[in-house]
């Protein structure tokens, strides 16, 4: 019997990230830009060449390192238990059954994969019949989740939540999103739009503009964007120490020179580490709105626990400790006690899941 093998992809607006999943192991993970503004096409096109790269190096059929439009890394060797049946092994140069496993930016229906609604990070993607064509251009079965959906599975095969009966995932970072799972199983929910966290109303930002189109949203205030927003206000608005709504005396104040103000949300995570006043108001301000939100949520749905990745979650604890704050003030008495975790696969997360919408569990969705 031919062993089966999975090639996972991770789409995003940015990169494309694919890796061979076979018994268990992932290896072989590439990574490519997203052609994002250049239309669906050109971004399955590019999917269905990166596919075929690892397939090809994965069975020693002279893959190269750099793959279709390079990649950032060859071999990751990454085992996660309850894997994929099958006795060969990644780069063992057997014959296999394979397979696709897609999570992408955008709502996916896992049941059609067709891409219901999307934003402008991927130009066109909506509409877009994505297991069909990617079918039609390699000759293999594929399975599509959205991509925060796939984070979920994988950090409950493998990863924070793998012993949890329910967990809900968190991804905090360019916007927030989110994945619960429960019994092994993913809510996918009415036209698969279940886990859109970031569009919970927060009244710290009332007013403020969402990227969705509307305002008052959580991820108007608590995405990494939308944190640098933050800054920027304050940073206009701000008021020389001394004064009665100064800072800490113990913070140092903002760059005045334009020139060295942060300009993205990695250098405004260092600017707070290192103590300008203004970055950590501004972390506080997303974290706490953030952490309110979340824990009106576990009191509706009360996982076993609530695991955060993305981009923020690799900032210290100017950005954890109002986060846990307000997360565990907001609980009510009998979710008291929900634990809030860092994710622990990273990027990789993506892929794991996608290759377990394969598996019997946890990979099934509903």
């Amino acid at each position: 019997m031919t062993p089966p093998a999975t090639v996972a992809v991770d789409v995003g607006g940015t990169k494309i990230r694919a890796g061979s999943v076979i018994d268990g192991r992932l290896a072989h993970v590439r990574s490519v830009p997203t052609p994002a503004t250049t239309g669906a096409r050109a971004v399955l096109d590019t999917i269905a060449e990166v596919v075929a790269a690892v397939i090809a190096e994965t069975s020693g059929s002279g893959g190269d390192e750099s793959g279709s439009g390079g990649a950032e890394s060859a071999s990751r060797g990454i085992e996660y238990g309850g894997g994929i049946a099958g006795p060969g092994g990644a780069g063992s140069g057997c014959d296999f059954a394979w397979r696709i496993g897609v999570g992408s930016a955008g709502v996916i229906d896992p049941a059609t994969g067709v891409v219901v609604s999307a934003t402008d990070s991927l130009a066109g993607w909506a509409g877009t019949e994505l297991t069909a064509e990617l079918t039609a251009r390699t000759g293999l079965p594929v399975r599509a989740v959205n991509d925060v959906h796939a984070h979920a599975l994988g950090e409950a095969v493998a990863g924070a939540s793998r012993d949890a009966r329910s967990s809900l995932l968190v991804a905090a970072g360019t916007g927030i999103g989110g994945g619960f799972i429960t019994d092994g199983r993913l809510l996918t929910g009415r036209n698969s739009a279940a886990g859109h966290i970031g569009h919970v109303p927060s009244a710290a930002a009332a007013g403020l503009a969402c990227p969705c189109g509307g305002t008052g949203h959580v991820e108007a205030i608590a995405s990494g964007p939308a944190i640098l927003d933050t800054y920027r206000r304050l940073a206009s608005e701000f008021v020389e120490p001394g004064s009665p709504t100064s800072t800490p005396a113990h913070a140092t104040p903002p760059s005045s020179n334009p020139a060295t103000a942060p300009w993205n949300t990695r250098e405004l995570a260092a600017a707070a580490s290192a103590g300008d006043a203004l970055a950590l108001r501004a972390f506080d301000a997303g974290a706490r709105a953030l952490g309110s939100a979340l824990g009106g949520i576990v009191n509706v749905l009360s996982p076993d626990l609530v695991v955060i990745g993305g981009g923020l979650a690799e900032m210290d604890t100017s950005w954890w400790s109002p986060l846990r704050a307000t997360f565990a003030a907001e609980l009510i008495p009998a979710a008291s006690g929900t634990p809030l975790v860092k994710a622990e696969l990273g990027q990789d997360a993506a892929l794991i899941g996608a290759a377990g919408l394969w598996n019997d569990e946890p990979g099934e969705t509903h």
